[in-house]
């Protein structure tokens, strides 16, 4: 008879979340560093929030790019009695040895700047 071991599973590591908060300014850059040993899926959010100040003619405008290409973009007229927000949500896969590189870049008329971030959750 021959005794064998029986070692556990390695442990999953733990999900991943990473961040970036420009606050009120106009671009956020996010890099995500590659894993070697395993491809990882994430929940990307990026996020603007804009104050008219009372404007008619205000606008906000937001753009993503992932890995250097345009990934979405929208401008829409801003909400005269506060304050308004674009928000932006999507999904990748980063194979192993990858980075990924998020950049929400933004501009506004007759708005001001109250926050800009983007987070990234491992599923």
């Amino acid at each position: 008879m021959r005794k064998t071991s029986t070692s556990p599973a390695p442990a999953r590591p733990a999900p991943e979340h990473w961040e970036a908060d420009a606050e009120d300014g106009d671009v956020a850059q996010l890099t995500i560093p590659p894993d070697a040993l395993r491809d990882r899926d994430f929940e990307l959010f990026c996020g603007l929030t804009v104050d008219a100040r009372g404007r008619d003619d205000a606008w906000h405008a937001m753009r993503v790019l992932v890995d250097g290409s345009q990934e979405w973009q929208r401008r829409e007229d801003t909400q005269p009695s506060g304050r308004d927000s674009l928000d932006y949500r999507f999904r990748r896969t980063v194979p192993a040895g990858q980075p990924l590189r998020v950049v929400a870049s933004t501009d506004v008329h007759g708005a001001r700047r109250v926050a800009l971030r983007i987070t990234a959750d491992e599923d």
